[in-house]
């Protein structure tokens, strides 16, 4: 890999404490749980409007070690626009950290991001051109930072080089509309290993490959490489050792299984 600009990527919490994502650094962790995939109390949480389970799992992921809560409510029966704004607020309300917005409903954005917000991360746009046009000028007016997600109409580009060229329409188009590569994250995307024995392999291609070109920060959820498989968190920490070597600067993670895997991936020579 050729030698590239260090890239490091500013994130403020909405009470003014900042993390900073860069190659040489320690790896930050995106706390994954507030979100309502599955059954469970944060799901229940959100469609009654009764959102006590969602702060005390937010004040758990932070002591657990996530440096940036990501924050997610879109599913079956729940009204995002309403939901993730009140739902943000809480949270602001609970922990000092730099927020996640995982959302690709304008509206719903838009309205968070007038809480003050500090300047989070918008996660994820995609190479879709509608996506494209209603978020990027969300996260160029409100000064966020995005996640550029390797998937476009066509879904997600089986080959290093497709994923490659979806997060390089998606870089150029962020620069038109005047954002900044180091406000730029890539997911390069993991996928089941169950599925598919090469998905492992394509997303650390994927991401050497976005490194040399664009020396982006990458972020990456790893859970999904492990799913369908047993002993997922033994799976999930070596895919994430690989990462890191890769050049992984943030991983969407379980904070409370997770870091301690982490920490050790930091330890050894990239």
């Amino acid at each position: 890999m050729r030698e590239i600009e260090k890239m490091e990527t500013h994130l403020r919490s909405p009470q003014g404490k900042e993390v900073v994502i860069g190659d040489n650094l320690p790896t930050i962790l995106i706390g994954e749980r507030i979100n309502p995939f599955g059954k469970g109390p944060i799901k229940e949480a959100m469609m009654s409007g009764d959102l006590k389970p969602i702060r005390e799992e937010a004040l758990r992921q932070v002591e657990a070690g996530a440096d940036i809560l990501i924050i997610s409510v879109a599913a079956f029966g729940i009204d995002e626009e309403a939901v993730l704004p009140r739902v943000t607020e809480e949270v602001i309300k609970m922990v000092d950290v730099p927020l996640c917005l995982e959302s690709r409903n304008p509206v719903a954005l838009e309205k968070t991001l007038k809480l003050e917000c500090g300047k989070p991360i918008i996660s994820s746009v995609t190479g879709e051109d509608a996506v494209v046009e209603q978020i990027l000028p969300l996260v160029k007016r409100y000064n966020t930072a995005i996640v550029a997600l390797a998937s476009d109409a066509s879904g997600i580009p089986k080959t290093s080089e497709g994923r490659l060229k979806v997060i390089t329409h998606i870089v150029e188009k962020a620069q038109e509309t005047g954002i900044g590569v180091e406000d730029i994250l890539t997911d390069c995307v993991a996928e089941s290993s169950a599925v598919d024995h090469r998905a492992a392999i394509t997303t650390l291609e994927t991401m050497e490959m976005v490194k040399h070109k664009w020396g982006l920060n990458l972020i990456l959820g790893a859970s999904n490489v492990s799913f369908g498989l047993p002993n997922r968190p033994v799976i999930n920490a070596v895919f994430l050792s690989f990462a890191v070597q890769r050049g992984l600067t943030c991983a969407i993670v379980n904070a409370a299984k997770m870091k301690t895997y982490i920490m050790a991936a930091d330890l050894l020579p990239r």
